[in-house]
């Protein structure tokens, strides 16, 4: 099966990076990026489930109250994982000639369950197993403008920042731990780091620009 495995890449970077606004972006024009993501506006109707779950373990599973355990809310974002491995399959029996591009993948949910407190379950190894991409996009901006685009710290999530209430050095340290993690799982492959972008529109162009790169 991984002879006829479509090539794909992957964009990848820390929290309010500005990934959702590049592949958005990339989707878009007369030259779109068939993009593979678990955020709403690419789930099919029949797949809104994932969004629902995803939704739900953000703001109830993964909450600070300890109703549940890490390792149970590892066990539901696996559902994501899951869907994005099937998506990419899926692409290989209909391919359209378009740049294929996987939002995070699994690297950025491994990194985050590891940070809360999963450091190693036999799901990362099954995770670890899927195709691995050919290249992957990393989106890297500075701390402050990250804190700036997150509305200092009231759009942030009990799975972007350390302790109950956020602030700006427990959402940098989460975000520099988060990194160096995804950095871990990626060492292996080829990156392409693109820096701050002075609009999202340049960032999107800039991703475009790689990730085409590896299709002419």
């Amino acid at each position: 099966m991984s002879e006829n495995l479509p090539l794909f890449s992957v964009l990848l970077g820390g929290d309010y990076a500005g990934k959702s606004s590049a592949v958005s972006r990339l989707a878009e024009g007369p030259d779109p990026v068939r993009v593979v993501s678990v955020d709403d506006r690419f789930l099919a109707e029949r797949h809104a489930l994932i969004g629902r779950l995803r939704r739900e373990v953000v703001k109830d599973v993964a909450a600070p109250d300890g109703a549940y355990s890490p390792e149970f809310m590892a066990s539901m974002l696996q559902t994501a994982v899951v869907h994005l491995r099937d998506q990419l399959l899926s692409a290989a029996g209909s391919p359209d000639g378009r740049p294929l591009l996987v939002d995070s993948y699994y690297y950025k949910i491994l990194a985050k369950c590891r940070l809360a407190g999963v450091s190693e379950n036999p799901m990362y190894d099954w995770w670890r197993s899927f195709p691995q991409p050919r290249h992957v996009v990393y989106l890297r901006v500075a701390p402050q403008e990250a804190w700036r685009r997150s509305r200092r710290g009231s759009r942030l999530n009990s799975l972007e920042h350390y302790g109950e209430r956020p602030n700006r050095a427990a959402f940098e340290r989460y975000q520099t731990d988060l990194e160096k993690l995804m950095w871990d799982e990626i060492r292996g492959l080829p990156v392409t780091v693109v820096e701050q972008q002075g609009s999202p529109g340049r960032t999107a162009e800039a991703v475009r620009e790689v990730v085409c790169h590896d299709y002419v």
